[in-house]
């Protein structure tokens, strides 16, 4: 059990999400093979729902890692999403490189190599939907320049917010963990408690946040 939902609940959810084939099918594989950390199933299939229905122009990630997600959005988009990903490992970004070339998706997807925290704030896009899965215990850090570069009617999307269920419960907690439970406790309460933002945390995966901005108009 991943913490978040029952094993029954996990099993059902995860048999009712068809197989993939080509490249992501390609590219499960060899995450399990090589024990590299992608999005969960159920996870990935919140983010191609979230890129049909908001059909977001620019994308920002956080966390490359071997390309698997920032590939599921563009395929998503139907290709027409153009992607920024950020990714400090250096296999990775190799990794990562060669899936995107198989795909074709050189001029879709970016790859900026480099700590998250460093380039946020050096860029100046501005974006229609972020996805954040990198560095766990610096969301809260990341917030201020998510915001800021993310439009007024964007999308910000958070992975891992629940972290194995121990956000929720001291039960689960590790002492290990402790520092990375505190910041993902304080994100979800930034997000939460500011008066101009509605966020929706999803007990899906290992926890999903959604936030957009309350009254677009007046930001």
């Amino acid at each position: 059990m991943s913490g978040v939902a029952y094993d029954y609940m996990e099993q059902y959810l995860r048999e009712l999400i068809p197989s993939n084939s080509g490249i992501l099918d390609d590219l499960e594989k060899f995450s399990i093979k090589n024990r590299v950390p992608i999005v969960q199933k159920e996870t990935a299939k919140f983010l191609e729902l979230m890129v049909k229905m908001n059909k977001p122009k620019k994308i920002l990630e956080l966390g490359t890692a071997i390309g698997y997600s920032a590939i599921l959005m563009n395929i998503a988009s139907s290709g027409l999403s153009e992607i920024t990903t950020i990714e400090r490992d250096q296999r990775m970004i190799e990794i990562a490189t060669a899936n995107i070339a198989k795909c074709g998706l050189q001029n879709k997807i970016t790859i900026i190599k480099g700590d998250c925290l460093e380039l946020l704030e050096s860029l100046q896009d501005e974006y229609d939907m972020i996805f954040m899965d990198a560095g766990k215990g610096h969301y809260n850090h990341f917030l201020p320049n998510c915001l800021r570069l993310l439009k007024k009617d964007g999308v910000l999307i958070a992975d891992n917010v629940l972290f194995r269920g121990m956000v929720a419960s001291k039960e689960l907690a590790t002492h290990r963990k402790i520092t990375i439970i505190k910041r993902m406790k304080s994100y979800l309460e930034l997000v939460s408690s500011n008066d101009d933002l509605i966020t929706s945390v999803i007990p899906m995966g290992d926890g999903i946040s959604v936030t957009v901005r309350k009254n677009i108009g007046s930001i």
